[in-house]
């Protein structure tokens, strides 16, 4: 009996622990004001994310590029080291949603003529980004996805800490972050 209500204790500590970084039901997820998105293209390296299925292969070096088409949609390349020292690429693509310097994007990476379909286009939301355009978090409405992306392999702590910080207080549960091993971790 005391071993129930110990761990039913520890279970009720664990979720008032949620509920503080928990978002409250009207806790809209706010974005940066605007993105230049010619300063935003070029390589991004993945530093941390919430684990998902479709990156469930990767185990190291984690990369984004993103660039210019003529139709002034961006392309969108993931790579990424799979367990075997193949690399695996993704290529996409996004638009941005609204103004000129929204950073709310959409992005796909079903095939071009699937691109009518609504559902094939997921939320790109940049939430956080340094003045310098080096240190980046992006996730969706619902806050089930987030990265945080940086221009080099590694971050330096304290702007990392800071960048959790603002991350907790936007109403990220931090602790489900998982690293991302880069190149010769």
């Amino acid at each position: 009996m005391k071993i129930k209500l110990v761990i039913t204790a520890l279970g009720l500590l664990g979720l008032g622990a949620t509920a503080q970084v928990a978002p409250t039901p009207d806790q809209t997820l706010t974005t940066i004001a605007a993105l230049e998105v010619p300063r935003y293209l070029g390589r991004w390296y993945e530093i941390a994310k919430y684990p998902n299925s479709f990156q469930k292969k990767c185990v190291a070096n984690t990369q984004a590029r993103y660039s210019l088409m003529s139709d002034g949609q961006l392309q969108v390349v993931n790579r990424c080291l799979l367990a075997d020292g193949e690399t695996s690429e993704a290529i996409g693509a996004a638009r941005q949603q609204g103004e000129a310097n929204s950073p709310k994007l959409k992005v796909r990476f079903a095939p071009a003529w699937l691109s009518f379909i609504p559902a094939v286009w997921g939320d790109y939301w940049v939430i956080d980004l340094d003045p310098a355009y080096q240190l980046a978090a992006v996730a969706e409405p619902k806050r089930e996805y987030l990265w945080i992306l940086s221009r080099t392999p590694k971050v330096d702590n304290k702007s990392y800490l800071a960048l959790l910080e603002r991350l907790t207080q936007k109403g990220f549960d931090i602790s489900k972050l998982a690293l991302s091993p880069q190149q010769g971790d």
